[in-house]
């Protein structure tokens, strides 16, 4: 059965999620479901938390098998598009600070 697998970003951690990835033939519907609590269990759990959470990344014309593969690599931050620019840009700010401590060093060692 074909549907679509979704990626959810929460606003901030809940313990040790940061996402949550799920299956649905009726995406609008589901969504609506966990909005409201009464959809997959770590969803509820992140509502009566009071966090936010949203959609980031969906999957179309995928069954169910799509979604176990996902959910087994255990790492979706790396699907997520908000944590994988956030990723990047920590990279790009650590190899400025690279760059200018190697030239402060050469500086040093030329003096």
């Amino acid at each position: 059965m074909k549907g679509r697998v979704y990626l959810l970003h929460f606003s901030r951690p809940y313990k040790h999620a940061a996402h949550y990835i799920g299956w649905s033939r009726y995406l609008k519907r589901r969504l609506a479901h966990h909005k409201a609590g009464t959809g997959a269990r770590l969803l509820q759990v992140i509502v009566e938390a009071g966090i936010d959470f949203e959609l980031v990344r969906v999957w179309k014309g995928v069954d169910k098998h799509f979604e176990r593969r996902l959910k087994n690599q255990k790492n979706t931050a790396r699907l997520c598009p908000i944590c994988a620019a956030e990723h990047a840009a920590r990279d790009r700010a650590r190899r400025a600070l690279s760059r200018c401590q190697r030239s402060s060093r050469a500086k040093s060692m030329a003096a």
